[in-house]
């Protein structure tokens, strides 16, 4: 069985884009070759920025032959009088045997005639050469480039293509370009193509010698380069930062690494500035000394083997000098006016079209943030509303200044950063102004479901107030995310409400927050063009409730049938519904639980084939003369099992209000071992069927345990 190599060449892809696109590639490929039963076994991708290719070992030659049966007309049309019609011979004809061949077959439709057909298997280069311009021509990308021809389109310019089965060359041709055996070594240090004999082991190989390395051989020298060239500084070390080095592995073939040096004087700028620079706009790793602080060097990686002459390092030097000038600019201008001195600019900078300025903005979320701290004070939490005041007045006013004009990815950052060095308020104590920039610095955090959450509950609050102002806006406007479109980021801001929440136990329940974010917008311009309260009620329920599930199942780990069966119960409160997703985890091991579970299927669907036929339980259950004395037995359970489980709820003593649950198998078996539910007498009838309503509703107040798979649990 040959194996198979699949190469698409072209200029260089942004770094971005290079992983999604190249598990697109694999995954569309093992699909193909699945469909068209050539190989169900495993394809591994190999990518660079001038390139993706997929490699499977041992796909099929061909396709086995298939013997089919075909369905004719039925037998009255096909014969008469015990001769073959014209409809007979024809189909016999069309499916290439004689009418002799010809079978006869019952259906629920009744008899028809059939034959079996042979359908030979197609040869896999024909069918690679078929299908994989289909499958390259759909591969997702966020930008595409349009050449030569109006439909040619693609992320780059195709250069070439390699199309192997073992040796053999698949005829493949895609934007233009012929498939052959020639791929591309190193732009630099390899120039030229580069003969790739077979696809397997050899395509590998013939790349490495062409100064050409695989993904996790590129991140592992660079990782090598990164620390050879650190130890060259006595107790120094590289900076940790995965998003970067993913980014510089997609940007090299044949990676090294230079160190480069900055003018001390520059440490006075925020560290937090220098890291932005160096990071975001060059790709230079940060050199810190051995207590963790930055040091006045940095890490270039490069596409090349080496700078023997160092002119590669001067330069980079020369560019990173420039623009920490630039910074240090930005910086001493900006403090000739202070933050609150630039509130009132906010004016003339547009938060969203139909929503207002950054000043409106700063507006409600003051009020909701006021809204929030007075809960939190009630619910017994330490909160200081002053700084919550103080820190939401300047949290948008940075947006205003030349630093995050240049540098935009440090908004809230240097917020956090002017506050703590400009005299805002001589009144203030030091510690105050402090924990006001703390808030306005962390208030855009979490920014993603690895990030910190902010480090105090008023910072945690203003990111709150901020992120459900935002969310209630667009909703209100229709403005809704949908499949993959999501241009606010209104999902990442639900999910770092949701972490917060989570992580500092805040007890605010999601439709309240949303309902008050809602509630400052009225009597605005906006109002005009939002859509009914229905409307914003049920998609912004539907929406939290979705990124309540991401986070319970994603990021705490929790099974899909106990998150589904919590939610059930409650998706208001995130912290309310961890701890009820815990206690049900703990006792899904108890057999009690797994008979529970099946009695809860069982009268969810005796309740609903009941409402389908139009059957309503009674009002309320009643010990009635007829009663059996299991169904007597089970009312009296409830009676005196149900106020002890809802005491136990309302205090949150969850796990002891479960196992008190778990004694309620040896009624409910019994119950349904001897007595019939739905009997001819209407009043007996009812009455049951409001015992297992009340039964149903006592055991779902914690979790819907209807929903838990029970199966195969141990």
């Amino acid at each position: 069985m040959p194996d198979f190599l699949l190469e698409i060449g072209c200029e260089e892809i942004p770094a971005r884009m290079i992983d999604a696109a190249s598990e697109d590639l694999r995954s569309r490929v093992a699909a193909l070759l699945k469909r068209e039963r050539l190989s169900d076994g495993e394809v591994t991708n190999f990518d660079t920025p001038r390139r993706l290719a997929v490699m499977v070992s041992g796909i099929a030659t061909s396709q086995a032959d298939v013997v089919e049966q075909v369905t004719g007309p039925s037998v009255n049309v096909a014969y008469k009088d015990g001769q073959p019609t014209p409809a007979a011979q024809a189909f016999a004809k069309k499916s290439g045997i004689n009418v002799a061949q010809l079978e006869k077959i019952s259906t629920p439709k009744g008899d028809y005639i059939a034959a079996r057909v042979t359908k030979k298997g197609r040869s896999a280069a024909e069918i690679l050469a078929e299908g994989l311009p289909k499958e390259l021509s759909t591969i997702y990308w966020p930008k595409n480039m349009y050449w030569q021809k109006p439909n040619e389109r693609f992320v780059r310019p195709v250069r070439w293509l390699v199309a192997l089965l073992d040796e053999e060359t698949i005829p493949l041709e895609f934007e233009g370009i012929r498939a052959g055996k020639n791929s591309r070594g190193h732009r630099i240090l390899a120039g030229g193509a580069v003969s790739i004999p077979r696809a397997g082991s050899d395509y590998v190989e013939c790349l490495r010698a062409a100064k050409v390395l695989g993904r996790g051989e590129r991140e592992h020298q660079i990782r090598r380069a990164l620390d050879a060239a650190t130890r060259t500084i006595p107790g120094a070390r590289w900076r940790e930062d995965k998003a970067l080095l993913d980014t510089v592995v997609n940007l090299t073939e044949f990676p090294s690494a230079i160190l480069g040096r900055f003018d001390p004087q520059f440490l006075a700028l925020p560290e937090e500035v220098l890291v932005t620079v160096m990071r975001d706009h060059q790709k230079y790793f940060a050199v810190e000394d051995a207590h963790g602080k930055l040091a006045p060097h940095f890490l270039a990686v490069l596409n090349t083997d080496s700078d023997p002459q160092g002119l590669i390092r001067h330069g980079n030097e020369r560019v990173l000098r420039a623009r920490f000038n630039d910074a240090r600019f930005f910086w001493q201008t900006d403090q000739k006016k202070s933050l609150l001195e630039r509130l009132d600019s906010l004016k003339h900078v547009t938060f969203q079209k139909d929503l207002g300025s950054y000043f409106d903005k700063t507006l409600r979320v003051q009020r909701l943030c006021s809204w929030l701290s007075e809960i939190l004070k009630q619910a017994g939490i330490a909160v200081r509303p002053g700084v919550i005041h103080k820190a939401t007045c300047l949290s948008k006013t940075d947006l205003t200044t030349e630093l995050v004009k240049e540098f935009t990815e440090l908004q809230g950052i240097v917020g956090g950063l002017y506050a703590r060095a400009q005299q805002l308020d001589s009144s203030l104590p030091e510690a105050t102004r402090f924990a006001i920039a703390d808030a306005v610095y962390d208030h855009y955090k979490p920014e993603s479901t690895d990030d910190a959450v902010p480090r105090s509950i008023e910072g945690a609050l203003l990111s709150i107030g901020d992120k459900a102002d935002t969310i209630a806006g667009m909703f209100a406007l229709g403005l809704v995310p949908s499949g993959s479109k999501d241009p606010f980021a209104l999902r990442r801001q639900a999910n770092g409400i949701v972490k917060i929440l989570a992580e500092k136990k805040l007890p605010l329940r999601l439709s309240e927050l949303m309902r008050d974010a809602r509630a400052g917008y009225q009597r605005s311009q906006a109002e005009r063009k939002f859509v009914a309260d229905e409307k914003f009620s049920e998609s912004i329920a539907t929406f939290f409730r979705e990124r309540l599930e991401f986070y319970l199942r994603d990021v705490c780990g929790y099974a899909y049938d106990v998150m589904k069966a919590v939610l059930a119960a409650d998706a208001g409160d995130v912290v309310d519904t961890l701890q009820r997703a815990e206690a049900v985890k703990q006792v899904l091991h108890m057999p009690e639980f797994q008979a529970i579970g099946a009695a809860c299927k069982r009268i969810r669907n005796i309740l609903r084939q009941a409402e389908e036929k139009g059957i309503a339980p009674a009002g309320k259950f009643e010990y009635l003369p007829e009663a059996a004395h299991e169904e007597k037995s089970l009312a009296a359970y409830v009676e005196v099992t149900g106020p002890k489980v809802e005491a136990l709820r309302k205090k949150k003593e969850y796990g002891d209000a479960l196992r008190l649950l778990s004694t309620a198998r040896e009624p409910v078996d019994a119950f349904f071992d001897k007595v019939m539910v739905m009997v001819e007498d209407e009043h007996v009838r009812a009455n049951r069927l409001a015992l297992l309503q009340t039964l149903l509703k006592e055991f779902s107040t914690i979790a819907d345990f209807s929903e838990i798979v029970m199966e195969g649990k141990t």
